[in-house]
C-alpha cells in the first residue's frame, strides 16, 4: 500500500509519499494547486507503482475549505 499525505494551501500543496513498510519516497514534494501540479503528483505516484496497482494508493488531505476542492475533484 502507498500512502500520500497532502498539506493543502491556497496556491500550493506539500506532499509526502510513504509505503506500508515505512519506505519514504518523498517528504517534500511541492505541487501547484492546478492541473499541472496534480499531474505532477499523479506521475510521481505512477513512477513508484505499476499503473495496474493504482488501487493500492490511499490519499489523505486536510479539509481546508475550498482550497482542497480542486485536488479532490481531480
Amino acid at each position: 500500500m502507498l500512502f500520500v499525505g497532502i498539506d493543502v494551501a491556497k496556491s500550493k500543496h506539500d506532499c509526502c509519499i510513504i509505503d506500508s513498510d515505512g519506505v519514504l519516497y518523498t517528504d517534500s514534494l511541492r505541487i501547484n494547486n492546478d492541473k499541472e501540479g496534480f499531474d505532477k503528483l499523479y506521475n510521481t505516484i505512477l513512477s513508484i507503482l505499476d499503473s495496474s496497482e493504482i488501487n493500492k494508493v490511499k490519499i489523505g488531505l486536510e479539509s481546508t475549505g475550498h482550497y482542497s476542492n480542486n485536488i479532490t475533484n481531480y
